[in-house]
């Protein structure tokens, strides 16, 4: 392990570490199913989430879904890398279908010549953006989608 690399965080640090630096995600009760260098699996219940039509809000999916992407760029830099800080550009969701349980909201791994250009342009200029794609499930069921450019800068 090299000087700058440390352990992968666990699933529990990193809800955690979710609750405490961005509350809503507590209130919105997400749970972290997987954080991994390789994806990120988050879920929220219906309850605090829910619509008028007794379906999960739009704007609660689109926020849980960032917040996946989010999670894979944390979990993914701050293992090998200084502190960043990651924020949001820009994002579009779209919905296929109705969701009437619990979210699962699913990252899809970045390209890899993708991720290899923005790692060297983080380095290089201290600031880099790259594209995150995020699946919508309910039940292992495609429902939507979420695609984020996220931006980000290192802390000096």
């Amino acid at each position: 392990m090299s000087a700058v690399e440390t352990m992968a965080p666990t699933r529990a640090e990193v809800e955690a570490y979710l609750h405490a630096q961005i509350p809503i995600s507590a209130a919105m009760g997400v749970r972290v199913v997987e954080a991994s260098e390789s994806g990120v699996r988050l879920r929220a219940p219906l309850e605090p989430n829910i619509n008028h039509q007794s379906t999960v809000f739009g704007g609660s999916a689109a926020a849980i879904a960032i917040l996946a992407g989010w999670t894979l760029l944390h979990v993914r830099l701050n293992r090998t890398g200084p502190e960043s800080r990651i924020v949001i550009q820009n994002t579009y969701v779209h919905y296929d279908a109705p969701i009437d349980g619990a979210i699962e909201v699913v990252t899809r791994p970045p390209d890899p010549v993708a991720w290899d250009r923005f790692t060297r342009t983080l380095e290089r200029r201290g600031k880099a953006r790259i594209e995150i794609g995020v699946d919508l499930e309910q039940d292992g069921a495609r429902a939507g989608g979420l695609s984020g450019a996220y931006v980000v800068m290192l802390e000096e």
